[in-house]
């Protein structure tokens, strides 16, 4: 995940922060157009052909369209829900790889649209096909994924945490993939790939958890405290030994696993044996 540090560095001060608002903001601008105008939701839908034809507010369009709930009620309780849990993994990842998922999710889903479209030989589709709907599964499941063991009340009286409640939603999307047939497949697919990859990444070295995150932002405040002295350094590696004046890009994190606080480089945080 160095790459992901360095690109953080390099352009993280444009992200976003509160994202999640703006997406949320943009539902209920998207559900007052469909209470005043319910033929204008079809201008703004995700069809690759019309966005060749010159309607490129389309790319970005859709995104305003709030999944099908068919109760303004389902949907009110849909955008509290929502927005609680993009604020949480904002704070628990940091604004700039938030944004990196939410508009990753965005682009896929952009992309997966004109794939199909050219397999297609350039015939249009439902434009439901693809829609917010998977923006926000995207969203659940990762939240699920970061914090499996938080509880959320099903129908306001049953706890359930939330780690179930994403594997039956795991479960209906792979039913679904397989199921389905070649046009079905491609949206799944272009659709939760943000959340594939994020979940691959989480696997591997766990840098997305948000315990790992706290970590981080306390090793960046504490890096910018006031000059040491000369020989005098705030990091060592336990394995390499290697401190921050040996490489000072080289990045430092405590091991929970390990007795006491032992500190390793990034090279060795994955692949040392605990003490």
């Amino acid at each position: 995940m160095d790459w992901l540090n360095k690109l953080e560095r390099k352009i993280g001060r444009f992200a976003i922060p509160n994202l999640i608002a703006y997406l949320i903001a943009g539902y209920i601008i998207g559900f007052i157009i469909s209470l005043i105008n319910p033929g204008l939701i079809g201008m703004l839908t995700l069809q690759p052909g019309s966005i060749l034809q010159g309607q490129v507010w389309r790319l970005i369009s859709w995104v305003l369209i709030p999944p099908p709930l068919g109760n303004p009620i389902f949907l009110i309780i849909m955008l509290f829900l929502y927005y609680s849990l993009g604020q949480t993994l904002e704070r628990a990842w940091g604004t700039f790889r938030f944004n990196l998922y939410m508009f990753s999710g965005i682009l896929f889903t952009v992309l997966g649209a004109f794939i199909l479209f050219f397999i297609l030989g350039g015939a249009e589709f439902g434009r439901n096909l693809f829609s917010t709907y998977f923006i926000n599964m995207s969203i659940f499941l990762a939240f699920a994924v970061s914090f499996p063991n938080m509880e959320l009340r099903l129908y306001f009286v049953l706890p359930v945490k939330v780690k179930w409640l994403g594997l039956v939603f795991g479960l209906i999307l792979g039913f679904n993939f397989l199921t389905g047939n070649m046009v079905d497949r491609v949206a799944i697919a272009a659709s939760m790939l943000n959340f594939l990859l994020f979940f691959i990444f989480t696997i591997r070295n766990n840098s997305w958890n948000p315990t790992q995150q706290v970590r981080k932002a306390k090793f960046h405040k504490d890096s910018k405290g006031p000059p040491k002295r000369p020989g005098v350094t705030a990091h060592r590696c336990a394995t390499c030994g290697r401190t921050e004046q040996d490489d000072p890009n080289l990045e430092f994190r405590y091991c929970s696993k390990c007795n006491g606080n032992l500190e390793y480089c990034q090279e060795h945080l994955f692949t040392h044996e605990h003490k």
